[in-house]
Parts: C-alpha cells; sequence; structure tokens
C-alpha cells in the first residue's frame, strides 16, 4: 500500500500527516508556543507525597506539577524487564502493580530525575516515570536497566534471534536496549552506531544533572518534524513531502547521514498551492472535528467526548438495506468498525471507550463485528485492548493516551455554551425572566421595569407570550418594556427598575 509522510512546517505551527492509500490515518500538531514535552527529562523535587493513592506530585519546572505513581518509580529491574519482554513495547513502560509503598521511595523535598511520559491532558499535569528510555533510530537505551527487549511487531523467528543476537554484543554491562522495529535487516554496524550515540547521549544527561539545580530540564526530545523522520521514515514509506526549503535541507542532512538509501524518497514541495491541499488534507483536518461522521452506505456514526471517556454511536441513518433487517443492521456496524477504527486513530483519540452499535439478534453477527474490530485494530501504533460485545450490543474499548486528542488541541471549549453543546431555550429563559419580573414587583414601587434580553428571547416574548406580559402589567401596576439587544447572550438578561 502506498505510503507518505506530507509535511506542513510554519514558523508558528508544524503538521504532519500520515497518509496510506491517498487517505489520511494519522495527524501530528505540534506548536511552536505550546512545544510538547514528551520524552524531555528533568531534575525534579519531590513536592507532596500523597499516600493515598500512592502517589507524588513533582516539580519539574512546568505550569502545573507533574504527577508520579508508585508503580512508575518502584517497580525493580526484574519486573521492568519482564513486563518489556511480555509487552514487547517500544519506549517508556507503565506499571499496573508494585510491591513498594510511595513512602518507602520517595521523601518530600527529594531531588529525582524523571522523563515525562504523558502530556498534561485537560486539567491533569504530567505523568512522568523515574524508568529513563532514550529513543534511537533502530534501538531504545535503557540506562539503568540490564535487558534486551525487542519489538513484537518483528514476527520473523530468525530475523528476531538474529537481533537478539547482536545487541547484547554491542551494549554496555549494566544498560538494557530495546531493539525496534525499525531495525529489521539492519547490520551490525548501523547498531552499534545507533547504540554509541545513545550512550553519549546519556552520559551528556548524567554530566548535565550535576550541574543543574531542581527544577531543571536535562534533555530536550527531539522536535516533530525529526521524531517523524526517526520514528515513522522506514523502508516502507515511498515518499516524505515538506514545504519547507530550510527544513527540507535539515532533513536530507540527517537522511544522508543514517539512511542514504532513503535520500531520493525526500522531496521539497514547491508549487504554489499549499502542500495539504494538494493532497486533500485541509478537507480532512477539518473534518475530523466534526461530531457526526456519515458511512458510505447512508449510516452514521456520533462521536461524543465526556469528560473521562469516549461514546461512539452507530445509526443506520438513510441505509434502508434491501429485505432482511438483520442483515441492513451488520452491514452498517461493520461499515462503523472500520469508520471508527480510522477515526479513532486519526483524531488520536485515547483512554476508555464505548461503542454503541445498533442490536443484532444473532450472536454469529455480533461476532463478526468483534471480529472486526480486533482486525481494524490490528495497524493501529497505539496498544489497545478490546473488550467482547454485551447483549446490549457495546463494545468498550481502551487506546492508549499518551497526548492530547485532535479536538482538544485544535478547538477550546465554547465560550457561549460554556462547553455544554447546548443553550437554554428561548422558551426557558423567557420563563425565568417572568418570575424575576414577578419577584421584583413585589419589592418595588417602582412603575416600570426594562428587561434587556437577546433578540430570538424578545422575539419569542412577542411571538408567544405577550399575553403573559399583559396579565403582569394589569397584576402588579406596572409598564413592562422588552428591549432586543444582540450584544446579551442568549442565556443572560438585564431587569431594572424605573
Amino acid at each position: 500500500m502506498p505510503t507518505e509522510i506530507i509535511i506542513n512546517a510554519a514558523s508558528e505551527e508544524t503538521r504532519v500527516a500520515l497518509l496510506e492509500n491517498k487517505e489520511v490515518v494519522e495527524l501530528y500538531i505540534d506548536r511552536r508556543k505550546e512545544g510538547g514535552i514528551i520524552g524531555n527529562i528533568y531534575k525534579g523535587k519531590v513536592v507532596k507525597i500523597l499516600p493515598g493513592i500512592q502517589a507524588a506530585f513533582v516539580d519539574i519546572g512546568l505550569e502545573r506539577a507533574a504527577f508520579l505513581y508508585v508503580s512508575d518509580a518502584g517497580a525493580d529491574a526484574e519486573e521492568y524487564a519482564r513486563m518489556i519482554e511480555e509487552e514487547g513495547l517500544e519506549g517508556r513502560m507503565e506499571f499496573k502493580t508494585t510491591l513498594h509503598s510511595i513512602e518507602d521511595i520517595l521523601q518530600e523535598g527529594q531531588e529525582i530525575v524523571v522523563q515525562v511520559s504523558k502530556e498534561p491532558i485537560g486539567t491533569k499535569g504530567a505523568r512522568i516515570t523515574s524508568y529513563i528510555s532514550l529513543p534511537g533510530r533502530y534501538l531504545v537505551l535503557m540506562p539503568t536497566v540490564d535487558h534486551i527487549g525487542i519489538s513484537r511487531r518483528i514476527k520473523d523467528g530468525k530475523e528476531r534471534a538474529r537481533l537478539k543476537e547482536i545487541v547484547p554484543s554491542i551494549k554496555k554491562p549494566g544498560m538494557g536496549y530495546i531493539i525496534r522495529t525499525a531495525s529489521e535487516e539492519m547490520d551490525r554496524e548501523s547498531l552499534a552506531a545507533d547504540a554509541e550515540f545513545l550512550e553519549l547521549l546519556w552520559q551528556n544527561v548524567q554530566e548535565k544533572k550535576e550541574g543543574v539545580s531542581a527544577p531543571g530540564l536535562l534533555y530536550s526530545e527531539l522536535d516533530l518534524i525529526f521524531r517523524i523522520v526517526r520514528d515513522l521514515f522506514t523502508s516502507k514509506v515511498d515518499r516524505l513531502v515538506i514545504d519547507s526549503k530550510t527544513e527540507y535541507e535539515r532533513i536530507k542532512e540527517f537522511v544522508r547521514l543514517y539512511l542514504p538509501a532513503m535520500l531520493p524518497r525526500v522531496e521539497l514541495h514547491e508549487e504554489e498551492e499549499p502542500v495539504f491541499e494538494t493532497h486533500d488534507i485541509e478537507a480532512e483536518v477539518n473534518r475530523a472535528l466534526d461530531k457526526k461522521v456519515w458511512l458510505k452506505s447512508g449510516g452514521y456514526i456520533v462521536i461524543d467526548h465526556a469528560e473521562a471517556l469516549t461514546v461512539i454511536d452507530v445509526n443506520t441513518g438513510k441505509y434502508v438495506g434491501k429485505r432482511d433487517p438483520e442483515e441492513t443492521i451488520t452491514q452498517t456496524n461493520l461499515e462503523a468498525v472500520k469508520e471508527v477504527a480510522y477515526q479513532l486513530r486519526l483524531r488520536n483519540i485515547g483512554g476508555i471507550i464505548i461503542i454503541d452499535f445498533i442490536d443484532m439478534e444473532k450472536e454469529k453477527n455480533r461476532e463478526k463485528v468483534f471480529n472486526a474490530m480486533q482486525e481494524a485494530f490490528a495497524k493501529d501504533r497505539a496498544r489497545t485492548n478490546i473488550i467482547r460485545m454485551s447483549e446490549l450490543g457495546l463494545i468498550e474499548m481502551s487506546r492508549k493516551r499518551t497526548k492530547e486528542n485532535l479536538m482538544r488541541t485544535l478547538c477550546e471549549p465554547c465560550t457561549y455554551c460554556g462547553g455544554r453543546g447546548y443553550t437554554k431555550s428561548a422558551a426557558t429563559v423567557c420563563y425565568e425572566i417572568f418570575r424575576k419580573i414577578r419577584k421584583l414587583s413585589r419589592a418595588t414601587k417602582d412603575k416600570k421595569i426594562l428587561v434587556t434580553v437577546h433578540p430570538s428571547v424578545a422575539n419569542f416574548i412577542f411571538d408567544e407570550e405577550r399575553q403573559i406580559i399583559e396579565e403582569l402589567e394589569k397584576e402588579y401596576q406596572k409598564r413592562i418594556v422588552i428591549k432586543g439587544d444582540a450584544g446579551v447572550h442568549m442565556e443572560e438578561y438585564d431587569i431594572l427598575t424605573l
């Protein structure tokens, strides 16, 4: 399948799209003022121990203190190595259990070297770990763990054995490595050069630690463009296109040094039309913010974000099928599976996700949809866990989340509705006003009441409830004046007595 990386690099923002078969499957956005911090290493200071949840707050110099779970600070080396071997993960680990207590490991005021494993999300501070890992092109260095792990994406048994034989011979005692997917079919010299580079990097971190007071930055991860080249620009990518001459030259220099065979695949976009528009990516970015996504058959899915989870509802919409309702429903659900997998990956939605499929009576059809889900997420680079469909037609799943999803990155809560997604209706606001008029009329001797409201509320009062105004005027012997003002919020109003 044709795979392309398209990069739009501007001074204020860098955007990267990964295309498969001309279809955008992943989007990465890095804004200069915000700056990603995943992978950064800090010398931090423990500011608070939380025994109740076995965690600690650590000041690493950011706006909010970072969060360190006991499982990210207290797992021993053997457990760390075992988890890597079982999970086959590339990069930082997360532990669910530990025999240690947070009070036994850390004390308030203690200085500690940590690495950011999750960006600050919403109101939460960054999540950190004391288990450092430095990713290179082919290897990930674990400077404090003597273990060799290998990516589960390398399937060939002979190749796994070959790599596991090479790496121990090039590593230093006491250090460990995870063999990345990109190392497949690479020679010993390339792996050794990568290992040497990472070991020098760690040495620099150690030296800087001695001269920096906490909180302080010890190591900053590569910028987005170089992370993409390092992690995604593999032999499976047909071409990389970038629209910045400066960044194009930087990439060529990097590729010439580390990936000379890939140099012809790096291209500079020199057309007048923006690179994202040339490849129809701009429209896809906007579509990725829509709540409702239509399916080709005429059905649709609705994506709702709650505080702690994402809910996706599947509907038949315009699709009525032919004769068998069960077949129509099953086909809609199967089509929705592909779109759900695509949208979660595109929008970088993580955490707990619940998909409400249309009810199917036959168990074999429910099984078919579940199997389709597993197949659809097989290509997802984020770790997923999918639970079988319940009798209510729900599939629960989790998807590893390390940074904000696309919606939170590109949008902010609506200042008009306060993030609810709804505003009070004109009728609701109107009846609130009538209650306030009654209360105010009993408390004042003034003969005139001026009510300033949004024009839609004013129109509702004049068109639907003029009679109530007349009744209030008669009951309280006051003149009530309704004034529409487009500058007034739909839910707000001002009531004055004159």
